[in-house]
């Protein structure tokens, strides 16, 4: 008997036959909020700002990042450094920093642009919320927290040390 000749109620049958058997079938649904598995290593999640060892910012506020964002997801104000307050090592720090996550679509042409290294990208894949507002991130939510050899800024740069040393990595806290 064809499947256009079959009377209705064996049609339901037939579909209910599909759906019982299912029943019996192992589980391939991953058990996400329970269990985190960790992403691929090449991964693209939450942006950060990094610190150099001492805790000084490495972002100078060059704003290369938001030219670079093809989502314009990226805001930078600049501000200039002085010897009582210094925030980075350049002449500027990033004074206001957000990204706007709802814009974000991930691609890393910001952290190409970053001249400094202070841009990257972490593993973090968490970025659902409720409301619109709270994925704006700002400069406090996206810098690297403080290590417990690293001093907050504002403060002067090691003493002896040159630009040149801390953008080559040779600077100790």
């Amino acid at each position: 008997m064809s499947d256009s000749t079959r009377p209705a109620p064996l049609k339901a049958l037939a579909g209910f036959g599909v759906t019982f058997g299912g029943i019996f079938t192992e589980s391939i649904t991953e058990e996400y909020p329970e269990v985190k598995r960790p992403p691929a290593p090449r991964y693209h999640g939450r942006h950060q700002l990094n610190r150099h060892p001492d805790g000084l910012e490495k972002c100078v506020g060059c704003e290369l990042c938001a030219w670079a964002c093809p989502a314009d997801a990226i805001y930078v104000e600049g501000a200039d450094n002085t010897e009582t307050e210094r925030y980075s090592v350049g002449e500027r720090y990033g004074r206001v920093y957000q990204i706007n996550y709802l814009r974000c679509i991930g691609c890393g042409l910001c952290i190409e642009a970053c001249p400094t290294r202070a841009l990257t990208m972490t593993s973090e894949y968490e970025l659902a919320d409720n409301n619109r507002a709270d994925l704006i991130y700002e400069k406090d939510q996206l810098l690297a927290p403080l290590e417990p050899e690293m001093t907050a800024p504002p403060h002067a740069m090691v003493p002896g040390a040159t630009d040149e040393d801390y953008y080559q990595g040779r600077v100790r806290p």
